[in-house]
């Protein structure tokens, strides 16, 4: 049962010319300082409608007071009433777009909603076998959650719906609801468990990172499978080890699992398990190290040691954009300390989930950093967003990597 909340107020609302021209080109925010004129002050979740300079209607979005995207795009065009059933319609697009990838038995996690590039801005929902996720990242989607769940509800029929919440948006959640609690079905008794390219993974839907897995590596994880065929793996910022339990299946002779999260390292080793049946699981070896990458790499190289595959996916560096000089440092940083201990003609995974660094800036410090170590470098693959994360604006793309062969 979802508490009731306030429903949203409508707001006219005056912008700028050059955002009106970005809105009804497609892009779904407009920032604060665009706003020119505003009816009354705005509550979280009430509906911005937006008239150009002719008080002809442009756009209807959910306004966010304290963000500094002030409205989060909904609609463009003619106008719209934003009720149930327009959530309903929008949500099942959404899952609709997905269809090959919710028929594949081999895979049975995927996102179903991708926030703005699907016209749903701030609004996550992936699936989990008979589990949905739906994660918030905006205030303003409070006021509209029994619509939101109604809508998941009626598109992926799930056993159980969970509700996530960013840190901000979880302390405008009414009583009852909290982050990790579940709204719809029975509660969890522990990680939900799913299939991703035929391999068995838990996911901690309660108090697991984003929604319990990271499911836009997918693709990734199974690229490296594919390239590990006899190697000794090195895993760093392994998580749950998704990238070390493919590069098993796919035949790996030894993988060395790096996190600081003793918790990661321990969901790693419990994914391991649920696919020990599988003869090439059973057989590689697993090593796990509880520390710093950055320290252990540095730490390896100097004893010597190397491997035929590392894997370098490390959390986002750029929380804004002031932090993106810094960002490419780090990143630059752990190239070199990758290539240290990777074995001539062996293979680099690089990869960035920080969306304020383009994917020209991430791959041109990639190779800047090769060079400058006098390593050459020949790029096997740079992988794009997978099918469920659609990229519907510049700003959406923020997974970027890089498959490298070495010398």
């Amino acid at each position: 049962m979802i508490p009731a909340a306030e429903p949203g107020r409508r707001l006219a609302v005056r912008v700028t010319a050059d955002a009106l021209r970005q809105v009804r080109g497609g892009h779904p925010w407009i920032y604060a300082d665009a706003i020119t004129s505003i009816g009354e002050d705005g509550r979280a979740g009430d509906l911005a409608v937006v008239f150009d300079d002719r008080r002809r209607f442009a756009a209807i979005g959910l306004y966010d007071p304290d963000s500094p995207i002030r409205i989060k795009v909904l609609h463009t065009g003619r106008a719209a009433t934003i009720d149930g059933e327009w959530w309903r319609g929008r949500v099942a697009a959404s899952v609709e777009r997905r269809a090959p990838l919710a028929a594949d038995p081999a895979t049975t996690a995927w996102r179903a909603v991708h926030g703005e590039n699907d016209g749903l801005p701030g609004l996550v929902v992936d699936r989990y076998a008979d589990t949905a996720v739906v994660k918030l990242y905006s205030a303003a989607l409070v006021a509209h959650l029994d619509d939101v769940v109604g809508a998941v509800s009626a598109a992926l029929a799930p056993e159980r719906v969970v509700l996530r919440a960013s840190r901000a948006v979880a302390a405008h959640l009414p009583p009852g609801l909290a982050d990790g609690c579940t709204i719809v079905g029975p509660p969890a008794d522990g990680p939900v468990e799913y299939r991703e390219n035929g391999l068995t993974f838990g996911a901690d839907v309660v108090n697991g990172q984003k929604t319990g897995a990271f499911l836009d590596q997918r693709d990734n994880r199974a690229l490296v499978g594919r390239h590990s065929a006899g190697a000794r793996v090195l895993d760093v910022f392994c998580c749950t080890g998704g990238f070390s339990v493919h590069a098993a299946a796919g035949g790996a002779r030894a993988v060395y699992l790096v996190d600081q999260s003793s918790g990661a390292v321990a969901a790693a080793l419990a994914n391991r398990d649920r696919n020990v049946a599988r003869p090439a699981v059973a057989r590689c070896r697993f090593t796990t190290d509880v520390r710093d990458a950055f320290e252990v790499m540095a730490g390896l190289a100097a004893a010597g040691r190397r491997f035929d595959v590392v894997v370098v996916d490390p959390p986002s560096f750029a929380a804004n954009q002031r932090a993106v000089a810094g960002a490419l440092r780090a990143y630059r940083r752990l190239t070199r300390l990758a290539l240290d201990v990777v074995e001539s003609g062996g293979l680099l995974f690089q990869a960035s989930c920080s969306s304020r660094v383009t994917t020209e800036e991430f791959v041109a410090s990639f190779h800047a950093e090769a060079t400058s170590a006098g390593v050459r470098l020949s790029e096997v693959a740079r992988p794009a967003h997978p099918r469920d994360h659609p990229v519907g604006f510049p700003q959406g793309t923020y997974l970027k990597a890089v498959l490298a062969r070495v010398g």
